[in-house]
């Protein structure tokens, strides 16, 4: 995440660097940085001792670490989630403004929803904390409301322009898709969704939410309903999904990565008909990341081995497939894209790609 000519991001250390012998959890501690955008170097960096148990590092719990969640900004203050530890708010100069709980639960695959700006407020979707999405002042840090029933869900919750009603917030969980007046928390409407935890955020576009996950199910329903809305506002199902990324839509098209055998989907939005599935190489290994959109093109960031440029668009277009070379470490970030730089980060280093 980037604020002017700064990035920020969290990782951690002393625990969990290798799943074969992960060490001692007493010595996993938690770090926010801030590196200077125009050369990579470190401007701040602060520490956290993490609030224990945490989930052990092994098995699916070994995927992804204990820093998934992504910080965000209003510009003026930086927002921190770390699970069970809490969520935390700073200035840019890294000074502590607050800190508080959202709840102290843990899971064996570990907490990876990121915060959302709204207003005032500050939303988390502690689902793996206290099975809700709870909304704090972003100000103070104190619970303005908490929306419960939120089981299963690592997806971050979107904001949703919905005519005539206005914002929604509409988050995926087990079982349903959920929507919420931002406002108060407020249930609005729920749908039938995945029948399974769900990791992909959703996308939306013209009112509507597009919803992929467990690895077999992909749908769409049109927001602004009330109640269940499955049988008057569910455009279309299909039989096939992702269990981990998130898709991307552009053009009347979705653009998702099957994160096992890296098969690359393109789907018509309006009807759920895929255009293409293709194999986006002969050994492309597991991809986590979601993709980005950026000039006409898709990049895919698989975990060992690289990144691939896709053409967007409904015929499959390989244009590239990028590696750094003596980096065997994990990548399970998406790109992000500052002022036409693309910033990757492994789980060991940053890199700034540029035409310069």
């Amino acid at each position: 995440m980037t604020v002017g000519d700064r990035i920020y991001l969290t990782c951690y250390t002393g625990y969990a660097l290798d799943a074969q012998a992960p060490g001692n959890m007493a010595d996993l501690r938690r770090h926010l940085l801030c590196l200077d955008l125009r050369d990579g170097k470190i401007r701040w960096t602060k520490q956290f001792d993490p609030k224990l148990p945490e989930h052990i590092y092994a098995g699916e719990g070994s995927y992804h670490g204990y820093s998934s969640s992504t910080p965000t900004s209003d510009g003026e203050r930086l927002f921190v989630f770390f699970g069970k530890s809490g969520v935390f708010c700073f200035d840019l100069d890294g000074n502590e403004i607050w800190h508080t709980s959202v709840g102290e639960g843990i899971d064996r695959w570990g907490s990876a929803t990121s915060p959302v700006l709204f207003k005032n407020l500050l939303i988390i979707n502690a689902s793996v904390e206290s099975a809700a999405i709870v909304a704090l002042d972003k100000m103070t840090g104190k619970e303005v409301w908490r929306a419960p029933g939120v089981k299963s869900a690592w997806n971050t919750p979107i904001l949703v322009e919905t005519k005539p009603h206005g914002l929604e917030l509409v988050v995926a969980v087990r079982d349903r898709i959920l929507s919420f007046n931002p406002e108060t928390g407020k249930e609005l409407w729920n749908a039938e969704g995945i029948h399974r935890y769900v990791c992909p955020s959703l996308v939306a576009h013209d009112g509507i939410v597009y919803a992929i996950g467990g690895g077999h199910t992909s749908l769409a329903v049109r927001t602004g309903g009330r109640g269940d809305v499955t049988k008057t506002r569910e455009l279309w199902r299909v039989n096939k999904g992702s269990n981990v990324p998130s898709p991307i839509y552009d053009d009347g098209r979705l653009y998702w990565a099957s994160e096992k055998g890296a098969l690359l989907h393109c789907q018509n939005a309006e009807t759920g008909k895929f255009e293409y599935s293709h194999r986006l190489s002969p050994d492309p290994g597991l991809i986590y990341a979601s993709p980005l959109l950026a000039d006409g093109k898709l990049y895919y960031v698989s975990q060992h081995n690289g990144t691939y440029v896709v053409a967007a668009g409904p015929k499959f277009q390989l244009l590239a497939h990028n590696t750094f070379e003596g980096d065997s470490s994990r990548a399970n970030a998406s790109i992000a894209v500052v002022n036409g730089e693309l910033l990757l980060r492994t789980d060991q280093a940053l890199y700034c790609i540029a035409n310069r």
